[in-house]
């Protein structure tokens, strides 16, 4: 039950190898909110969780070895977390950055296309925020967690003058 039977060291790598591989690929499979994930999503997801199973622990089936997957993984987190606070280049890397969508009541089609949305999810998302057509936006944005953001025409929008100022440290 404790008994590990390949090298720590070796689930480890294993882990850590996954872990990267699946962040790069999830990262180029676009932005999606969790909520908005489709059948499909959700079903490449779990195949995905099933798959690397065998390529995280390979031939050891112990609980510790799973154990030693999980802090692995959980501890990439949380290293990664950090290093994303520290470095806006590695943000924008893992995480991306807005991508507007619409600007000036004008679809910017290059946009669309490359993130993988069509009109009805931009039309849902303006009705949401009560815009009946997309010429009464100003500007719309597809934000790092996969939402849209929409600024209606004509509505006044604030700037901070310093953001960091505003911050805790």
């Amino acid at each position: 039950m404790f008994v590990v039977r390949v090298p720590v060291w070796e689930i480890v790598i294993r882990t850590a190898v996954v872990y990267l591989v699946i962040l790069v690929g999830l990262r180029l499979a676009g932005k999606r909110e969790v909520g908005q994930l489709t059948v499909i999503d959700l079903v490449v997801l779990l195949l995905i969780s099933n798959a690397v199973q065998n390529a995280m622990l390979g031939p050891d089936t112990s609980l510790l070895g799973g154990i030693i997957a999980v802090v692995v993984l959980l501890t990439m987190s949380v290293i990664l977390s950090q290093l994303r606070v520290r470095s806006q280049r590695l943000s924008r890397l893992v995480q991306g950055s807005p991508t507007v969508l619409v600007l000036h009541g004008e679809i910017i089609p290059g946009h669309m296309r490359r993130e993988g949305l069509d009109e009805d999810t931009l039309q849902a998302a303006l009705r949401e925020y009560g815009v009946a057509d997309v010429k009464d936006v100003e500007m719309a944005v597809l934000e790092v967690d996969g939402s849209i953001s929409v600024v209606p025409a004509g509505q006044e929008t604030r700037r901070v003058r310093h953001p960091l100022k505003y911050m805790r440290r």
